[in-house]
């Protein structure tokens, strides 16, 4: 069974952003992304909304044929926009102000029982709820307690590591680890996070996974390489 690639199309909208003007329109590229092979579209609403906009998330869920993975922070007001929009799926996020990128999981410790309460309120809607959390066994059995339905696990470290081509067996070992106990507990796993190529064939091999979510580097890639044969690329080596 071939992996699901869903494509986060954030930086799309960090480009039109950067002229202030509506080119190139993060819709369009759902659209063609989406018949490029994609099995979903994910955006990530932040609350300094410094790429994806309201209106994008309002357009986007409009389409139904486009299943929409929408990333929030457990804001109350952006909660409140995500269940008027209903998203296909949700998958909550942490989120610093002053951050660059997702920089890890959930501390879900601190934050348990708040983000029960909303997991229960997006749940009663249908809507999939994922939690993005590092590869931790004490992650997954919170998730696990919370009622959610998927872990999106942070695979930045691993990724950073391949990159620099330094020795990844430990982290890989537990992200096999934790791949398993989630499945065991009758969790969907996903993978997420500064996934390329490189890694995506590490984590293919791993039978647990169902889901990559990847944007960056499908969209870097994109500008020298175009995004058909970007997906595509993805595509095969997940198949």
């Amino acid at each position: 069974m071939s992996i699901r690639l869903g494509v986060n199309i954030d930086h799309v909208a960090t480009l039109r952003n950067a002229r202030g003007e509506l080119h190139p329109d993060p819709y369009i590229v759902a659209k063609k992304v989406m018949k490029c092979g994609a099995d979903s579209i994910t955006i990530h609403l932040r609350e300094d909304r410094r790429h994806i906009k309201d209106n994008d998330l309002k357009i986007l869920s409009t389409n139904k044929s486009i299943p929409l993975n929408l990333e929030v922070a457990c804001n109350k007001k952006i909660i409140n926009i995500a269940l008027t929009n209903n998203p296909n799926f949700v998958c909550f996020v942490p989120e610093k102000r002053n951050e660059v990128t997702t920089e890890g999981g959930l501390n879900l410790k601190k934050n348990k029982f708040k983000l029960k309460k909303i997991i229960r309120k997006f749940n009663k809607k249908k809507i999939r709820t994922s939690l993005f959390i590092n590869p931790s066994k004490i992650d997954v059995k919170i998730s696990k307690e919370m009622d959610a339905k998927c872990v999106e696990f942070h695979m930045g470290k691993l990724s950073n590591l391949v990159k620099k081509n330094k020795n990844y067996s430990k982290e890989l070992k537990k992200i096999k680890f934790c791949c398993k106990y989630a499945k065991s507990l009758d969790l969907e796993v996903h993978a997420g996070h500064g996934i390329d190529y490189k890694t995506a064939k590490i984590l293919k091999k791993i039978r647990e996974i169902e889901e990559f979510n990847i944007g960056h580097f499908i969209i870097g890639e994109s500008i020298s390489l175009g995004i058909d044969k970007t997906i595509k690329n993805f595509k095969k080596i997940i198949k």
